[in-house]
């Protein structure tokens, strides 16, 4: 059996009986047809979608009639192992690919041949899904496992047959989108500040913005080093300097704000 599976699904939904043909296995070449799967749960399409991110919650509430979504909607499932590169920066995007379970980083590689990290995508969370429709739809990032994953692949002809049949599915991933704007200015604001304390701040000012005092950063100092872009033993040496001026308490990955003042103060 392969690393890497491909698990490719045509499904007809008809209640809590899944149909499923064509289970094809990459490298023993076997073929299942028409094996039913009975579910205990209620299970359509749009359940698939509404997991996708927060924002997709108004999907709950739709229900059989002109608004789910269709039978045969195309997809496609590929597993991939822990460190497997899932995309490179450049990959052509020519679907929308949707993390289902596990989590991933991105990175991408400066002009100056300096690595950057951009960010660790948790399941479940669409990846890059504006650049489909870009007039450059390419990948700007690594895509890298952080542990086992799986990727769900919707083709772009049947994106736009669920953007034209389903509005709330459109608007829904327009509003993604647009959320993610945001994103990419706080991390030009990062980026833009010069000092290397003043970015731990701005970083740390954000996660307890959101967590409190005291929050949890899944990142060891390499993988910071790499989100912040500067060498690690300057990162290790600024994080030292903060902690012996009681500004934050680090123990392993829990980090804890002693003095908001100070650290807000490092960003001038």
């Amino acid at each position: 059996m392969v690393n890497d599976e491909i698990y490719e699904f045509h499904l007809v939904l008809e209640k809590q009986v899944i149909k499923i043909y064509d289970f094809y296995q990459c490298e023993d070449k076997i073929i299942f047809n028409y094996q039913l799967c009975i579910i205990n749960c209620q299970l359509s399409t749009n359940l698939i979608m509404n997991k996708i991110d927060p924002e997709w919650s108004d999907f709950n509430n739709i229900e059989e009639g002109d608004n789910i979504f269709p039978s045969d909607l195309k997809y496609s499932i590929k597993a991939y192992n822990k460190n497997a590169v899932i995309f490179r920066q450049g990959d052509l995007c020519d679907a929308l690919y949707i993390l289902m379970t596990g989590s991933v980083k991105t990175e991408m590689i400066t002009e100056n041949g300096n690595l950057l990290g951009v960010e660790i995508i948790n399941a479940p969370r669409p990846l890059a899904p504006a650049f489909i429709f870009s007039s450059n739809n390419r990948f700007p990032v690594d895509v890298t496992a952080i542990e086992d994953v799986e990727i769900l692949r919707i083709p772009k002809d049947e994106v736009m047959r669920l953007m034209t049949t389903h509005p709330d599915f459109m608007q829904q991933f327009l509003k993604h989108n647009a959320n993610r704007t945001q994103f990419l200015t706080n991390r030009l604001q990062l980026l833009s500040i010069k000092t290397i304390k003043g970015k731990i701040a701005h970083f740390l000012l954000e996660q307890a913005d959101v967590e409190g005092d005291t929050f949890r950063i899944n990142r060891n100092q390499t993988e910071l080093a790499e989100f912040f872009g500067v060498a690690r033993p300057s990162l290790a040496r600024s994080l030292s300097e903060m902690i012996e001026d009681r500004v934050i308490e680090v123990n392993k990955k829990e980090y804890k704000v002693l003095d908001m003042k100070k650290l807000k103060e490092l960003l001038v």
